[in-house]
């Protein structure tokens, strides 16, 4: 990758932040819980919101795009992000957490499509899978370190005060991309009937919405409600809950590499189908398991979950022509996250307030091996 290097790496920073800022009510959900007096229902919601508003600006982020260039959308996302995680560290009641994360979902949706662009314009196309399994340690990071932030920091700042740790590096980011960061400098392809058409004439666009939701839920949907499901269901205490979880993570941001390559070697298709149906299996053992082998099935689930996204977006990636990447992505990515990041968690709170919880679970699990199974009418380049 070369001199590109620098620049993939130094979006992958702004892309932590960015991803961090949507995942970290996961580890604080019992404490949010417990500081507002909401219910598991509730909590889920929360998710939502986050899914909703992230969706909206992925899918409308190319008419931003199309008038001020891939660049400063990233830098307008990152921004944004900051401006949101103030204003839900300062929310005293669930109606304005409700519209502080809309808005943090929606001020971080405007950055993955520029960002993909950013990346697949600098790097050569058999790269491609390397290049985004680089840009895939963001969210494997956040993964990990989330949990652990929560627990050493929440008693000394509480919830709010890392909301607004958050938002401080949210800056941060912003400023060092706009200092030191390469690329972007073109514009995006805005929605229209037109160029729709042309995507949705590709049977892997269809395909590749239901997949994706799927993919982030066995990710995003399962560690949004996890620590939750083992302080309630299991009888943990959160630092125990939180701790296993972060660690569990540890060994999925080496696997974020083995997606990429095998996606390079054997095959995007192949690479995701194989992912999303072991992730499944390994759902279904965190609901219906306890001791050892519970813990096996909690470190074994995200290894395998996050070997599909860098696969799942180089195949988004070549939906298409060239110039249409960041539309592809707007299109395919709002539809994946509204289902596994949003409709997940808030089905499963839904299951759990009605006695349910490890159902739940067992549902999102059985559903994932499915998608991993329709993959083989899916054909990729």
């Amino acid at each position: 990758m070369g001199p590109a290097l620098f620049t993939v790496i130094l979006i992958t920073c702004v892309f932590f932040v960015n991803f961090f800022s949507r995942i970290v009510l996961g580890p604080l959900a019992p404490i949010v819980e417990e500081d507002l007096n909401i219910t598991h229902g509730q909590t889920g919601s929360l998710f939502f919101m986050i899914s909703v508003g992230y969706c909206v600006s992925l899918f409308l982020s190319g008419f931003v795009s199309s008038r001020i260039s891939h660049r400063a959308t990233i830098w307008v996302s990152a921004l944004g992000v900051a401006v949101s995680l103030t204003f839900s560290a300062f929310s005293w009641a669930l109606d304005s957490l409700r519209l502080g994360f809309l808005l943090v979902g929606m001020a971080a949706g405007l950055y993955l499509p520029s960002g993909m662009s950013t990346i697949t314009s600098l790097v050569e196309r058999t790269s491609w899978g390397k290049a985004i399994a680089i840009h895939e340690l963001a969210p494997n990071l956040g993964f990990v370190i989330a949990p652990f932030m929560v627990s050493s920091l929440c008693r000394a700042v509480g919830w709010r005060g890392i909301l607004a740790l958050l938002a401080v590096a949210s800056l941060v980011g912003a400023a060092c991309f706009l200092r030191w960061g390469k690329g972007g400098e073109f514009k995006g392809v805005a929605p229209s009937l037109s160029s729709m058409r042309v995507l949705a004439r590709e049977r892997g666009f269809w395909l590749m919405m239901g997949i994706f939701g799927m993919g982030v839920g066995g990710s995003l949907g399962v560690y949004a409600m996890l620590p939750l499901f083992l302080v309630t269901t299991g009888g943990w205490e959160l630092d125990k809950a939180n701790s296993l979880v972060g660690l569990s993570r540890v060994i999925s941001s080496a696997m974020a590499f083995v997606g990429g390559w095998a996606s390079d070697r054997i095959g995007a298709a192949r690479t995701i189908s194989i992912a999303l149906i072991f992730s499944g299996l390994a759902t279904i053992l965190i609901s219906i398991t306890e001791g050892p082998l519970l813990t096996l099935a909690i470190f074994l689930q995200p290894a395998f979950a996050v070997c599909f996204f860098p696969a799942a977006l180089a195949t988004v990636s070549r939906l298409g022509p060239p110039e249409m990447r960041n539309l592809a992505i707007s299109l395919v990515v709002p539809t994946g996250f509204l289902v596994g990041a949003g409709m997940i968690p808030a089905l499963v709170g839904r299951a759990a307030d009605m006695g349910e919880f490890p159902l739940g679970l067992a549902a999102v699990g059985l559903a994932t091996i499915v998608s991993g199974i329709v993959t083989k009418w899916l054909k990729t380049t």
